[in-house]
């Protein structure tokens, strides 16, 4: 089991809520907001605080639903079946062998857990239909072997999007949604403390001030997330900077686009 430290994660009162309502119905929790919200470090929060071990699977533009599941490794078979051992031929004859379990698959035959499913959105619009048997019936049938994987128990599941595409609504039929808000100044003033305990209360105020002043400027092509003012603050104390000049201190912890870059250097 992963361990993650995430004492610091805060939740508010409206995402607590929706966790226990997917817990109360063993719905998957599908959260959405804007990148640099919590929403995967949630996952890690839970399976920390609950002690149960996590199954990570990082969703990229090429994934398949298949591959969350299980997938045959033909080429170490190939590879095996080369080798003139009796060994490797006693292996070969057994496909089951060969059979890798996915996120999913290991989160079935575990028991109770947590499964993260990364960033859903990035893959094809197919995805995430391609996955509601699955998440209903909580199993799934091994082709090469006709082999059946069942939920031991039915792991809580937290799905994120961070809007890149539309989900199907019969996906969406199947899930508890919330949308993370930008945390407000007076929330965000907590999960700073949470993660910066003994910072100067007039530091802390200020930072925030020249925070939220950059994250009011429309114009911006990227505005910087709760990660980034955290990363932002950790430099300022590490470098003993002053907020106190009019400028904004090592920029490039918050702005990720030159144009945003050159907003604030014209």
């Amino acid at each position: 089991m992963t361990t993650f430290k995430t004492e610091s994660y805060v939740l508010s009162p409206a995402l607590e809520e929706a966790v226990q309502v997917a817990e109360i119905t063993s719905r998957p929790l599908l959260l959405r907001g804007e990148p640099g919200t919590g929403k995967t470090l949630l996952a890690e929060h839970i399976a920390t605080k609950q002690s149960l071990p996590l199954f990570s699977w990082n969703v990229k533009s090429i994934s398949q639903a298949k591959e969350g599941l299980y997938f045959y490794d033909a080429v170490s078979r190939l590879n095996d079946s080369r080798f003139a051992t009796e060994e490797a031929a006693n292996r070969v004859k057994d496909i089951e062998n060969y059979i890798r379990m996915g996120a999913l698959g290991q989160a079935f035959e575990y028991g109770k857990c947590l499964v993260l499913i990364d960033e859903i959105d990035k893959a094809d619009i197919e995805f995430p239909n391609d996955l509601l048997l699955e998440l209903d019936r909580m199993q799934f049938d091994i082709t090469e072997t006709g082999k059946t994987i069942k939920a031991k128990i039915r792991p809580l599941t937290i799905i994120t999007s961070n809007n890149e595409k539309e989900l199907p609504d019969a996906f969406l039929r199947r899930c508890i949604f919330h949308y993370i808000e930008f945390p407000s100044k007076e929330f965000m003033l907590t999960i700073v403390e949470s993660h910066f305990p003994d910072l100067d209360k007039k530091f802390m105020s200020r930072a925030l001030d020249l925070f939220y002043h950059i994250r009011s400027r429309d114009e911006l092509k990227k505005k910087p997330s709760t990660s980034e003012l955290l990363d932002w603050i950790k430099v300022l104390l590490h470098m003993g900077a002053s907020l106190d000049e009019g400028t904004i201190p090592y920029p490039g912890t918050l702005l990720k686009n030159e144009e945003d870059y050159r907003i604030f250097h014209s």
